[in-house]
């Protein structure tokens, strides 16, 4: 099968996957952080919680297809130099939280509005810390964009591929400090060195069990 079919493939599955979960809890606990896990899936507090989302952008490069990550900046914030999903809060002046992640998508690494095509959606969650409650956008673009990132939002980029999210050698462990100050030992991705926990963490749990549910029906 050549490149191209196999992405046709690929995303036209992924689209029917999106379209098929319901709920991805049971996927997002195995990467969350213990101490606040009750928290996090507390619904009545994530009605009253400020709305978002983040987009987890899909492309092919040769032979692989990666999606980008970024390294906020260092602030007085709870999320300060943590690694994310590109995306932000939702404004008055966006139609909806699928508006949102593309425009933030835009706006942080260059991405334009009319090049991501979107697939779906996985699982909201709520995140105490900073009182957000996320929605995660799955969309594609062909080729590697170029990438042009914000500098007051953006201090770095990370390239991952898919296959990392399902790859036992990158599921790790250990000891963060909260923002609160408490020490705990919490689950993370390796992503080239790079440590990727808390709410990315977990949504990219949800997205590793519908790409290995993918996976598993060729």
């Amino acid at each position: 099968m050549s490149d191209n079919s196999h992405w046709q493939s690929f995303t036209t599955s992924l689209r029917k996957a999106l379209e098929a979960t319901s709920s991805g809890k049971e996927a997002q606990i195995e990467m969350a952080p213990l101490p606040d896990i009750q928290q996090r899936f507390d619904r009545e507090s994530a009605k009253n919680a400020r709305q978002s989302a983040v987009m987890i952008l899909l492309y092919k490069e040769e032979e692989m297809i990666n999606f980008p990550l970024i390294v906020r900046p260092q602030y007085p914030g709870v999320h300060s130099g943590q690694i994310a999903l590109p995306g932000g809060k939702y404004e008055d002046t966006d139609q909806d939280l699928i508006y949102t992640a593309l425009r933030e998508t835009e706006e942080e690494i260059g991405v334009g509005l009319d090049q991501v095509e979107v697939l779906g959606q996985l699982s909201e969650l709520y995140v105490p810390p900073s009182n957000f409650n996320i929605l995660p956008v799955v969309g594609m673009i062909s080729d590697r964009p170029n990438f042009v990132l914000q500098e007051t939002e953006v201090d770095e980029l990370i390239i991952a591929n898919l296959p990392l999210l399902n790859d036992k050698e990158r599921r790790k462990e250990k000891e963060m400090t909260f923002y609160n100050g408490t020490k705990v030992r919490v689950p993370y991705f390796d992503v080239q060195g790079k440590v990727v926990w808390g709410a990315t963490a977990m949504i990219l749990s949800e997205f590793a069990t519908i790409i290995n549910q993918i996976n598993s029906q060729k």
